[in-house]
């Protein structure tokens, strides 16, 4: 079932709590992902779903689990709180898959945790829905992420504003280290603990950098050139993260809690759809700026590690931010040179882009949708379909041509065009309205709605007729505006 080698544990104890599952009255199973556990290299062949509920809900822990809460920190909306840590999941161990890459299995939502602050530690069914949903969504779409293994009902309700059932999701990490995690250890001075936290990551991470000149030094760029990935990617389908806090920035490079996350409608680069996000700090266009900001404070946790010298350790780790913002425009525009159709890199592109996300605005044109439209242009589509998108289409009939001048000696026919353009541009996303629909019929014990949406959400880049209603933005009645974070 599960060959559990698990290495966190190996850490100080101060890196973490030991912690029992509160167990749940009477579990029952949602959804398993099976392919992910083959990935896992995890064998349940001979288990039915009662047993597969047990062990997913905390009540029957595998052999050679060692369950435990992970000690963190966090700047929460730029306010910096001391200690967080792992309030409502535990760590049950780590597999290696059959890669041979490590993994952790968490549990989130099976009960209270020493670092839960008064909380019951319980999570509603709602967020497990939420995050079981746009974390398999984004795995399909190719963007780095936690993945959802598992999820139960408890069989019990938990209280937030209403009565809600419960439920209990089992999450996949490559691990579960955050920047947050530096933070506990230098809020309290703990430079030992910071350079053993920082040597685990290097080990589980970035192995290529043990036999670097400054590992550590060397550890603060290459998180910040997968950040710039990551968040580049995230801005290529539209996707809101909502919550960028320390605490929840993994250094593996992974997107990490989908709590008041959504994928935009109509292009707004200031769009928010966070409840607890009233000054729109992680609006969608703030995303890359709030990403700098978090590994300027990572780097202030690894200064007394890269040079005992203040000043040539600020120098030094400066310099490495910089890095980030140019390693990121680099790979923002590459995505979106693909998402144009563009074979080749050359002068101008960035202006071809942002002219292109400009006239979305304003004529209030569907992210998904409008790129989906483009490849169907360049593969020999009416041009009214484009347009039909735009609202306000002045300017747009221009930019088409503009957008055709710049093929110039591409080799490639419509039709391989269209192709690559529809490899990098979804037709399917997981909408907001569309979540809540399944999260609401849930709620009443129908899970058809979620299973049907996972489904769709499999194959994201395909137009497959079965599912075309879910391609449909939200009428106005349907619009999903805001989004809660779930604790």
């Amino acid at each position: 079932m599960f060959a559990f080698d698990n290495s966190y544990q190996k850490l100080p104890e101060r890196f973490y709590r030991p912690v029992t599952p509160t167990g749940a009255k009477a579990p029952k199973l949602i959804r398993f992902n099976t392919a992910l556990a083959e990935a896992l290299n995890l064998d349940f062949s001979g288990t039915d779903d009662d047993g597969l509920a047990a062990i997913f809900s905390g009540n029957s822990l595998p052999e050679g689990a060692a369950a435990i809460a992970m000690a963190y920190a966090g700047h929460q909306f730029g306010n910096f709180v001391p200690q967080l840590g792992d309030g409502r999941a535990m760590l049950i161990g780590e597999v290696v898959d059959r890669n041979g890459e490590r993994r952790d299995i968490q549990l989130k939502g099976a009960g209270a945790t020493p670092f839960s602050r008064n909380g019951d530690g319980r999570a509603a069914l709602g967020p497990v829905l939420r995050e079981y949903i746009v974390s398999e969504a984004m795995a399909a779409l190719g963007i780095p992420t936690t993945r959802a293994l598992a999820a139960v009902l408890t069989g019990e309700q938990v209280y937030r504003e209403t009565a809600l059932p419960g439920a209990v999701l089992t999450r996949v990490a490559a691990s579960h280290i955050r920047i947050g995690t530096f933070q506990f250890f230098a809020a309290r001075g703990d430079a030992e603990g910071i350079r053993a936290l920082a040597d685990h990551v290097i080990e589980r991470h970035y192995p290529e950098l043990k036999g670097a000149e400054q590992p550590y030094l060397a550890l603060l760029r290459a998180v910040a050139a997968r950040q710039a990935d990551l968040v580049a990617r995230w801005l290529s389908v539209g996707f809101i993260h909502g919550v960028m806090n320390t605490d929840n920035m993994a250094v593996s490079g992974e997107t990490i809690d989908f709590g008041p996350c959504a994928f935009l409608d109509e292009y707004d680069p200031r769009k928010v759809f966070s409840s607890i996000d009233q000054r729109g700090r992680y609006a969608y266009a703030n995303q890359p700026g709030i990403a700098q900001w978090n590994l300027a404070r990572f780097a202030e946790t690894l200064l007394p590690l890269v040079s005992a010298r203040e000043e040539e350790s600020v120098e030094t780790a400066n310099a490495a931010l910089v890095v980030f913002g140019e390693l990121f425009q680099e790979r923002w525009l590459a995505l979106f040179r693909a998402k144009l159709g563009l074979a080749d890199a050359r002068e101008g592109d960035l202006d071809l882009v942002n002219s292109l996300l400009q006239s979305m605005h304003d004529g209030e044109a569907d992210f998904t949708l409008t790129f989906r439209a483009l490849g169907k242009l360049a593969g020999g589509a009416d041009e009214a379909n484009f347009l039909r998108h735009f609202k306000e289409q002045w300017g747009v009939s221009d930019w088409l041509a503009r957008w055709r001048t710049r093929f110039g000696s591409d080799a490639r026919t419509a039709a391989e065009r269209q192709a690559a353009m529809e490899a990098v541009n979804p037709a399917l996303i997981p909408r907001n309205h569309r979540i809540e629909e399944a999260i609401q019929a849930a709620t009443y014990g129908d899970f058809s709605l979620f299973d049907r949406l996972n489904a769709a959400l499999e194959k994201p880049y395909a137009e497959i007729a079965e599912f075309s209603d879910y391609q449909t933005p939200p009428k106005p009645d349907e619009r999903v505006e805001r989004t809660f974070c779930g604790t």
